[in-house]
């Protein structure tokens, strides 16, 4: 069955708030590591996330529909940045892994959301742009997961 513009909306909004979660719990891990690096890796990811947003945003306007600007606070992902604080006192190797948890939830949200095969070209579009930062960010925090590990 054909996806009715609000179909549309709605996908483009649930990638709005997971989005925005991420961008918090980035913020979140940004105030409390320990590391210089890694709070700046951090600031940057929580912007990049925030660009997200914003172009997400835009696409839901350009639809007809009303954007989201708020998180999901029972989003799975947030709970899951939540848990940085919790795990800071095992420093900055038990933030990694929690943002990389984190960010398995929203690389999984937006690869379901690819998965839908009925969705507007353009709409199409913007969430595989949307996406191919996400899989970065991802990559980059799994990266840094393996390393410590190694270490």
């Amino acid at each position: 069955m054909a996806h009715t513009n609000e179909d549309h909306i709605k996908l483009v909004n649930g990638l709005v708030e997971i989005t925005i979660d991420s961008a918090d719990g980035y913020e979140a891990a940004a105030k409390d590591a320990e590391s210089r690096s890694f709070k700046s890796l951090f600031e940057a990811r929580a912007q990049e996330r925030r660009g997200i947003v914003s172009d997400l945003q835009g696409e839901v306007r350009r639809l007809g529909g009303t954007p989201d600007d708020d998180g999901s606070i029972l989003a799975a992902a947030h709970r899951v940045f939540l848990n940085v604080r919790d795990s800071l006192t095992k420093g900055d190797e038990s933030v990694v892994k929690t943002v990389e948890d984190g960010e398995d939830h929203i690389k999984a949200k937006y690869e379901k959301a690819l998965q839908d095969l009925d969705v507007d070209p353009q709409t199409r579009s913007a969430i595989e742009a949307a996406y191919a930062k996400v899989k970065a960010g991802h990559d980059q925090m799994r990266d840094i997961k393996k390393t410590q590990q190694s270490h």
